[in-house]
C-alpha cells in the first residue's frame, strides 16, 4: 500500500493505493494520527487506486471517522471502487461516512 498526501490548509487528501489490509493498515492508523494531532480540520481519502480493505483498515476508518467528529471536523471518502463500496454497504457503513463519487464532489462538498 502506498498514501500520498497533498495539503490545502487544514484540509489534508490521503491517496490510498493498493491494498490496506492487516498487514499494513498500522502505516495508514499512523498517518491519520499525525494529522489529527496537526489539527487537521478535514480530511479527504481517495479511494480510487485502493483496490481492497480488510476487518482492520475498517477499524481504522470508523476509529478516524469518530475522532474528527469529536473535534467537528469532517472526514469523506471519495471514488470507492465497486468492490470496496460493496463491503461498505456489508459493514454498514455506508449509512455512517460521508461517501462521494469522486474528488471534486469531496473538495465541493467541504466548500459548502
Amino acid at each position: 500500500m502506498e498514501i500520498k498526501q497533498t495539503q490545502e490548509g487544514k484540509r489534508f487528501v490521503l491517496a490510498i493505493e493498493g491494498r490496506l489490509d492487516t498487514l499494513n493498515y498500522s502505516s495508514f492508523e499512523q498517518k491519520l494520527k499525525e494529522l489529527t494531532a496537526a489539527e487537521a480540520n478535514e480530511i479527504i481519502v481517495d479511494c480510487a487506486k485502493m483496490d481492497y480493505v480488510s476487518s482492520s483498515g475498517l477499524r481504522i476508518f470508523l476509529m478516524f471517522l469518530k475522532a474528527m467528529k469529536a473535534k467537528n471536523g469532517r472526514f469523506i471518502l471519495c471514488s470507492l471502487q465497486p468492490n470496496i463500496r460493496e463491503i461498505f454497504e456489508i459493514a454498514g457503513f455506508i449509512s455512517i461516512f460521508e461517501i462521494v463519487d469522486d474528488l471534486d464532489a469531496a473538495q465541493k462538498k467541504l466548500e459548502n
